[in-house]
């Protein structure tokens, strides 16, 4: 019973320290796009390669920003099918901030792998697609943000000390002294009861928690200094309402689900004998347009239990809810670019496994 309770408070620790650094990006890299917002969108009709290039860049950015602007790219006849398909090779969804959270420098590999599948696949698909057009009875009525509508800092007479912002700085200065001071940290004690999470799975390396100190303290002054609507619209509504629980219950209900099982069950025996099934597996749970269950991924090879190649075969079939979307304006569209995807995914999996 002490094992389950331990392993539960564990799960905790690790969801409030995941969940906080996935949020504190998330809004670092919306108050970011909305500064260069509007500057990558030109000439891109009859450049196809730029297109592809670029929709990969913008499905390359953890979460759903740059998924979002693909789609709406798309529906608005601005870039082909190839570069739609590439944005949603490239793109992660959420689960990409876990995954920068946990091991940085593996997500960057990852990423990097990804950015070069996504271009080729774009290309080649446009090279026998090219004349593809959206499946689209009216016009979309997504739009590219302005960022004129929601400008990042107003003038002084614009900012205003209301509930949401208040809240936003508070909390991150409890979560910077909670992270600073090591309460965070997982439990420097070893207990020989199974393979937990909270032993090689969280960050360990103290620069990382500096780094991250730091990218509180960023935005902590983008929340203090931010105009009203982008605090409470992009920040409050946007990240916080729309994302922080959802990240927080998926987080925690895997961290617990497989701290409480590897108490009990050894799965690396099973899964290191079910590579290729794994593969499958992850392909068609990545087909889910929604973020949540690819996590279950991004764990357990961070545990090291499941090889890049799985981990690579579910961040490509899985583009977290980017897509949703294109699955309200063409259903059909939507099919046809996961149905890619799940190909690339089995594809890039199994010979992935040659190298690995």
């Amino acid at each position: 019973m002490n094992g389950i309770l331990e392993s539960l408070l564990q799960a905790l620790t690790g969801a409030v320290l995941i969940s906080g650094l996935v949020i504190i990006m998330m809004m670092l890299i919306e108050s970011l796009n909305l500064s260069v917002q509007g500057k990558f969108y030109k000439h891109l009709q009859g450049h196809r390669l730029w297109q592809i290039v670029l929709s990969a860049l913008l499905g390359s950015i953890p979460g759903c920003m740059g998924g979002f602007a693909s789609v709406s790219l798309y529906t608005h006849g601005m870039i082909g099918f190839g570069a739609l398909v590439a944005m949603m090779i490239a793109s992660s969804g959420d689960e990409a901030f876990v995954l920068l959270a946990i091991s940085p420098e593996k997500a960057l590999l990852v990423f990097a792998i990804l950015l070069v599948i996504a271009v080729v696949c774009g290309w080649l698909i446009d090279l026998f697609y090219k004349n593809h057009q959206p499946h689209l009875h009216c016009d979309s009525d997504l739009q590219l943000a302005d960022s004129n509508d929601v400008p990042l800092f107003g003038h002084t007479g614009h900012r205003t000390w209301f509930w949401q912002r208040t809240l936003l700085a508070v909390s991150v200065v409890v979560f910077l002294v909670a992270l600073l001071s090591g309460l965070l940290e997982p439990d420097s004690h070893e207990h020989e009861m199974g393979r937990t999470l909270s032993s090689d799975f969280l960050l360990s390396e103290t620069w990382m928690y500096w780094l991250f100190g730091a990218f509180a303290l960023m935005l902590l002054v983008v929340i203090l200094f931010g105009s009203d609507d982008f605090v409470r619209h992009q920040l409050w509504h946007h990240v916080v309402v729309r994302h922080c629980p959802s990240t927080f219950a998926w987080t925690f209900g895997v961290l617990a689900v497989l701290n409480v099982a590897f108490l009990y069950i050894d799965f690396a025996p099973w899964i290191s004998d079910n590579i290729p099934l794994m593969i499958v597996l992850a392909s068609l749970i990545g087909m889910i347009p929604e973020s949540g269950p690819h996590l279950l991924f991004v764990t357990l090879f961070a545990q090291g239990i499941v090889p890049l190649p799985v981990l690579l075969a579910s961040c490509i079939s899985q583009d977290g809810h980017a897509s949703l979307p294109l699955l309200a304006e063409s259903k059909l569209d939507f099919l046809r670019a996961k149905l890619v995807n799940l190909a690339v995914a089995l594809v890039a999996g199994y010979a992935a496994m040659l190298f690995v």
